[in-house]
């Protein structure tokens, strides 16, 4: 498995595996409307060269030869500045894996990029939003020191979804 910087020429493989992704485990919570709405803005391909383009927003890309196995972005900004304790703290925006490619190690290495990736950017605080019904991601991310620290909430077209907000200090 290769690491590397998200390039312009991924944007599409990058889109449609956030969308996979996010479909697989997360798809049958909508209405097929609103679910076909967030994904063309969410994880369309547009807003995701937007994003690769975007000095602010690292992506780190897990590959295997030419398939996409996994990816991670860094929103370089607070996320949820009234729940920082830090004073520059970052949100991990995303860490999705393929569906089938779990448990092979991909979002540990993604995580442990996305936490040396926060320090050289002077970062002291990491935020990230993960679903409340979501154990496994809870239990991930707190084996790397990640703490609830509020509760917040996702919207997907008409549905509010209860989220948890988790950071970590550096």
């Amino acid at each position: 498995m290769d690491l590397r910087e998200a390039l312009p020429e991924d944007a599409a493989a990058l889109a449609d595996l956030g969308a996979r992704s996010f479909v697989a485990k997360f798809g049958h919570l909508y209405r097929p409307e609103d679910l076909a709405d967030f994904l063309a803005g969410s994880h369309g391909e547009a807003n995701v060269a937007a994003e690769i383009a975007n000095p602010a927003m690292p992506i780190l890309l897990a590959c295997e030869g030419e398939r996409l196995l996994g990816y991670c972005k860094l929103k370089l900004a607070c996320g949820w500045p009234d729940h920082a304790r830090g004073r520059k703290a970052i949100e991990l925006k995303q860490l999705y894996t393929d569906p089938e490619a779990t448990g092979r190690g991909i979002g540990a290495k993604l995580m442990n990029w996305a936490l040396a990736k926060a320090r050289v950017e002077g970062a002291d605080e990491v935020q990230l939003s993960v679903y409340s019904e979501n154990p496994g991601a809870q239990k991930f991310y707190q084996r790397y020191g990640f703490e609830k620290v509020g509760d917040i909430f996702f919207m997907v077209g008409a549905k509010r979804d209860e989220e948890f907000l988790f950071a970590a200090m550096l």
